[in-house]
């Protein structure tokens, strides 16, 4: 016969027993749920051109959306697309080294963080686009140009519009998150993925809630962002009681070339309405739209950007179109004489008694939304920005007209004025009354004669442009005319100053 437990040995099994309970497998499944959803891992890259397309500036922290959701949700929302996927809202898929596009467009970056990969866009997607040299060639990448073909308007109305949709749910992304092979594990399908859709659900829908301003102005259009009325959302202006002057003022996403010549030997006015003399500032705040706090912006990362961007260079004119020397040669001293105070000597020289001053408006005359928009009131609100913190924001201020801007890469950055007006540098030569009142947008096909992008056509290979209609609020493509611009030149003259300006 087996002899019977004793007291304290059945004691002791109990007991390890409810230790096991209440110790070993909480602990346990504490220690992989802190394996699983600690940790904050950015992904890097060596290049810093690389970096500058795919790496992150931290806004996957609070606007990340999960990878595997934004690979599914241009399948499940397709009907609030323009086209095919984030490629019709003019973002750009390169090919990776085994020639497959890659999974993520130039202007997204992806991080690690509390247990599930993040994606959101960074600087790039404003940034980077492409140039062809006829509707049948192949579009070549240029990284520092403005994003001729990004429509910012079209992507947000993408997502509010998709997180409002029945279909922005556990039942129909999962089962597409599958089907693009994410391999999920039970704990993702059942726990992870659903808890993470109804997260973003709700956080884009209370976004959706404080933007719904930007459905009642005119639409953008690619390559434009109303960049300061959004800055007043995030301090919680009461938007339906702004001065109705205050709306469509949507600017042209900048060229970010050569920034030290902007920064040394003297500190230039940034920004279109020169609002900020700081560039350390000027990319903290730009920062913002790529949905960083002050608690969650990397530094780091944003450093080497920085640091990037103050020798980066604009691709020369030459590499893709020919440039008549003997033409370009006599438009020289046309420049100097007309637009080289302003602008600086040359593309890389930047020498000028006016290049990097505010002109009032009064003077240049072109259309003053943007300069209206960026009140008094918005400036002392960007000073609290970083309250605390070693970098508080304390240049911010409001002027009185535009920057005078180097010309670096010029050729690449049409359409031109602050607001994208002119499609071309030989239009922007005519008076207003001569320049196009309607052209169309987000072409990349480049015209060298005009220098600027194809403008005339309202489609090509099937793919629609966006018009702009030079009447609407804030489109005005009047002012920088009159002899001290060189609209009264002759027409060889101006030939001659449109060749200079190639060389650039």
């Amino acid at each position: 016969m087996t002899s019977p437990v004793a007291p304290a040995s059945r004691w002791r099994q109990r007991f390890m027993i409810l230790f096991a309970i209440t110790v070993l497998l909480p602990a346990t499944v504490g220690l992989w749920l802190l394996g699983r959803f600690s940790g904050d891992s950015p992904v890097d890259y060596a290049d810093p051109v690389e970096h500058f397309k795919y790496g992150s500036t931290g806004g996957e922290h609070e606007m990340g959306f999960p990878y595997w959701i934004w690979r599914a949700l241009p399948q499940v929302c397709g009907q609030y697309l323009p086209g095919k996927g984030y490629e019709s809202l003019g973002m750009i898929y390169e090919k990776g080294s085994d020639g497959h596009l890659r999974d993520l467009p130039v202007g997204t970056s992806k991080r690690r963080y509390q247990g599930i990969d993040r994606v959101f866009v960074n600087c790039a997607v404003c940034h980077t686009s492409t140039v062809r040299k006829a509707p049948d060639a192949p579009a070549q990448l240029v990284v520092g140009m403005p994003a001729a073909l990004f429509d910012m308007q079209a992507f947000e109305t993408f997502f509010f519009k998709c997180a409002a949709d029945p279909k922005f749910s556990t039942e129909y992304l999962v089962p597409e998150i599958q089907r693009l092979g994410a391999g999920l594990d039970l704990f993702d399908r059942e726990v992870v993925y659903p808890v993470a859709i109804a997260i973003m659900r709700d956080r884009v829908l209370a976004l959706k809630g404080r933007f719904e301003w930007v459905f009642e102005q005119q639409p953008w259009g690619p390559g434009r962002v109303d960049t300061f009325n959004s800055a007043k959302v995030i301090f919680n202006f009461p938007m339906h009681l702004l001065d109705p002057k205050e709306f469509d003022a949507p600017a042209d996403f900048p060229s970010i070339w050569l920034q030290r010549p902007r920064r040394e030997p003297r500190a230039m006015e940034l920004h279109w309405d020169g609002n900020n003399t700081d560039m350390t500032e000027r990319n903290k705040s730009a920062a913002f739209g790529t949905g960083t706090t002050p608690p969650t912006i990397d530094l780091p990362r944003i450093k080497r950007v920085e640091d990037w961007i103050l020798g980066a260079e604009p691709p020369a004119f030459g590499k893709l179109f020919p440039i008549d020397q003997a033409l370009a040669a006599r438009g020289a001293p046309i420049y100097k004489e007309y637009c080289a105070s302003c602008h600086g000597a040359t593309g890389r020289d930047f020498s000028g008694e006016r290049v990097g001053y505010v002109t009032p408006i009064a003077q240049i005359g072109t259309d003053r939304r943007r300069l209206d928009s960026y009140t008094y009131t918005l400036a002392v609100n960007q000073a609290t920005l970083y309250a605390g913190y070693p970098w508080r924001f304390t240049t911010f201020h409001k002027t009185y007209g535009y920057a005078n801007m180097p010309l670096d890469g010029i050729w690449l950055r049409a359409p031109y004025l602050h607001n994208g007006s002119v499609p071309s540098l030989f239009d922007l030569l005519q008076p207003a009354s001569r320049r196009p009142a309607v052209f169309y947008r987000g072409n990349d096909v480049f015209d060298p004669l005009k220098v600027g992008f194809v403008s005339d056509q309202p489609e090509m290979e099937g793919r629609k442009f966006f018009r702009y209609d030079t009447r609407q609020p804030g489109n005005g493509n009047g002012g920088h005319e009159g002899r001290a611009y060189g609209t009264e030149l002759p027409e060889a003259d101006k030939a001659a100053l449109v060749e200079f300006l190639k060389t650039f």
